[in-house]
């Protein structure tokens, strides 16, 4: 009885060690110019691939729409968009090949993110045209 509670307790740290690793989860995004926190981001798997929703809107009406973005995406809500889309896994703890919309200028850029904290709480997200080296980058914090 003392080793499968011992085994027990192992898994359970095990499982809670592997899920603290998973970039899936709700994440505060920061307005670059204010410093403020903008929104939340949940990040989502589906089809072997993450995907991105805004969840909450921090500093706007949670009924606000996109009027400026392309395509099926314009005049959406912006609570429940997909910003991110298509992201594969690279490593361990980097993703890319996938695609973000910044919801207010309608632009779409390249995207990949990564840990680089061996707390998996902050996720660099970088968005760029063309080259990785042509864009910038945002720290989201990962909401408990």
């Amino acid at each position: 009885m003392k080793y499968l509670t011992t085994l027990c307790i192992i898994c359970t740290i095990s499982i809670c060690n592997l899920m603290s690793q998973s970039v899936i989860g709700t994440y505060k995004t920061i307005d670059d110019e204010t410093g403020v926190a903008k929104s939340y981001i949940d990040i989502y798997e589906k089809n072997d691939m993450l995907y991105g929703k805004i969840s909450k809107l921090l500093l706007s009406p949670q009924d606000k729409i996109c009027a400026v973005c392309p395509g099926d995406k314009k005049g959406q809500k912006l609570v429940g968009m997909d910003v991110i889309w298509d992201m594969k896994k690279d490593s361990d703890n980097e993703w890319s090949g996938g695609n973000i919309l910044d919801p207010e200028s309608g632009k779409t850029y390249k995207c990949k993110f990564w840990f680089e904290d061996k707390n998996y709480d902050q996720l660099n997200v970088r968005g760029y045209i063309g080259f990785s080296l042509l864009g910038r980058n945002q720290i989201w914090y990962r909401i408990e």
